[in-house]
């Protein structure tokens, strides 16, 4: 079974006491051998889990994406968006609105 991971980028977003010495972006998780792959954009902490069956079953779904994060955000996924997921698009999704923020939340799944 595959997983979809995101929560590796690190950047300052939000006073909520975090600290976050470095800037940028980068990936939680690879697309490689049949799994998923996602981006957090201006990410410090939050976490987000997709399996490849969750992606198969077609179902829609609701994430928290709380990670070690001092607060939550949710992602939405509809099942038109865990189809497009398995014909190879690149999703890109906004999470919800927390502590006066949200992230855009890229996910791919080979």
């Amino acid at each position: 079974m595959g997983v979809c991971v995101a929560g590796v980028l690190t950047a300052a977003c939000g006073d909520d006491g975090e600290e976050n010495p470095a800037g940028g972006g980068g990936t939680g998780g690879g697309a490689s051998g049949g799994g998923c792959g996602a981006t957090i954009a201006t990410n410090h902490g939050h976490k987000l889990t997709v399996t490849k069956a969750e992606a198969m079953a077609g179902v829609a779904k609701t994430y928290d994406i709380q990670g070690t994060s001092m607060h939550n955000h949710t992602v939405e996924l509809t099942a038109e968006d865990f189809a497009d997921l398995l014909d190879g698009t690149v999703l890109s999704v906004m999470s919800s609105t927390d502590a006066s923020h949200d992230h855009e939340v890229t996910i791919e799944c080979a």
